[in-house]
């Protein structure tokens, strides 16, 4: 599917795969990368904490811009344990770009994405593999987050976009 569609990342193409939280999105990401060697970036390291989805697009901008014009793009590195911005990561132009999590498909850059793949599964699931990842003292982080999320998704309406829907609960097994 992606090697059929032309390039919209400069020479380069962009999978978006995107999702609730706990869904499934790294576990597909990783299997991408693997089976084709594409660079992956991963959303969790672009928010501003637990409240940055809604300010992720400048982020975004600052990554896909350039490499949309064949240049390396980049991001500032959110340091999760100091609770603060790191370093700054730039990206090269890549022949594929996974970018994986929540708001990867964002409207904001839709003309850049070649594939928009979406994960789910449903929220008990979703909220047991987030508690198991994170830590259970994350639980009201975890909850105040998919309401953020679901209020991002029902704005740009992700779903409804995707190219491809995926169901998330079997892992690995699941996915094409």
């Amino acid at each position: 599917m992606v090697d059929d569609r032309p390039p919209t990342l400069g020479r380069g193409r962009l999978i978006c795969v995107d999702g609730p939280a706990g869904s499934g999105k790294t576990t597909l990401a990783t299997e991408i990368a693997g089976a084709t060697g594409a660079t992956v970036v991963h959303m969790d390291n672009l928010y501003e904490g637990w409240g940055g989805l809604p300010r992720v697009g400048a982020q975004l901008d600052r990554l896909l811009g350039p490499l949309s014009h064949n240049r390396p793009g980049s991001y500032r590195r959110w340091d999760w344990y100091a609770d603060r911005w790191g370093e700054v990561v730039v990206v090269p132009p890549a022949r594929l770009l996974v970018l994986e999590g929540v708001g990867s498909g964002s409207r904001s850059h839709e003309e850049l994405i070649t594939v928009l793949a979406w994960v789910e599964v449903a929220a008990d699931l979703r909220l047991e593999r987030g508690l198991a990842r994170d830590g259970v003292e994350l639980d009201e982080h975890l909850r105040a987050w998919s309401v953020t999320e679901a209020e991002h998704f029902a704005r740009d309406d992700t779903r409804a976009r995707a190219d491809v829907v995926l169901d998330g609960s079997h892992g690995s097994s699941t996915y094409p």
